[in-house]
C-alpha cells in the first residue's frame, strides 16, 4: 500500500471516506522532529479544500482517475457544453464547477477534464488563451513611461491591464493562472 510520501498533484485519494483530489503537497522535516507531508485537499462531495498533515509513512488509498481532452462549445441554461472530439459526446458541466474559469472559455478551446470515479473533479485550462479585445481607450502620445498600460475589456467580459498600442478588435493572448496579458496574437 502507497504511504504518503507518494502523494503528487493532482492525485485523487479516499481520505474520511470521501475521494479528495490533492492540489499541493509539501514534504517537510522541522529540525529534529519526524518528518511530515502537507497536503491541500479537495473534497469531490463538497468542493472545499482543507490542509492536512500527514505522516510520512501514513498508508493512502489511491483511486483511479481519468483525464479527457474536451473542446468547449457553448453555454446555456443548463451548464457549459463541451464536446469530446473523438466520440463527438457532450459533457454539460454546471457553473458553479466551472466558476472562474469561464472567462476564459471561448469557442473550439482545449480543455482537460479530469475525472475520479465518474466525477468530474478538475476543470484544467490551457497555460494561455487568446481573446479579443472589445473596448479599449486610445494611447495618449506623450504616455511612454516605462510599462505604462490601459484597461481593456475583452471577449470574456472582464479587463486585462494592456500596453498602449493595442486597440478595439486586436487579438491578444492572456494567461489564465494570472489574467494578465502576455502578447499579441
Amino acid at each position: 500500500m502507497p504511504s504518503a510520501n507518494d502523494l503528487r498533484k493532482g492525485m485523487a485519494i479516499k481520505y474520511n471516506g470521501d475521494v479528495a483530489v490533492v492540489l499541493d503537497m509539501q514534504h517537510r522535516t522541522p529540525g529534529n522532529l519526524r518528518a511530515f507531508v502537507q497536503a491541500t485537499l479537495r473534497s469531490l462531495k463538497t468542493g472545499k479544500s482543507s490542509n492536512v498533515r500527514f505522516s510520512s509513512t501514513e498508508p493512502i488509498e489511491p483511486i483511479s482517475m481519468m483525464t479527457r481532452e474536451l473542446d468547449y462549445s457553448y453555454k446555456d441554461q443548463t451548464g457549459y457544453h463541451f464536446m469530446d472530439p473523438e466520440t463527438y459526446e457532450d459533457t454539460v458541466l454546471v457553473e458553479e464547477f466551472v466558476g472562474d474559469n469561464s472567462k476564459y472559455l471561448t469557442e473550439n478551446l482545449r480543455v482537460t477534464l479530469m475525472e475520479v470515479e465518474g466525477k468530474p473533479a478538475e476543470l484544467e485550462l490551457p497555460p494561455k488563451v487568446k481573446l479579443k479585445v472589445l473596448e479599449a481607450p486610445p494611447g495618449v502620445r506623450g504616455d511612454t513611461a516605462n510599462n505604462v498600460t490601459k484597461p481593456a475589456k475583452v471577449e470574456g467580459g472582464f479587463e486585462v491591464g494592456v500596453p498602449l498600442f493595442i486597440n478595439p478588435g486586436d487579438v491578444i493572448e492572456v494567461d489564465t493562472r494570472t489574467g494578465k496579458y502576455l502578447s499579441r496574437a
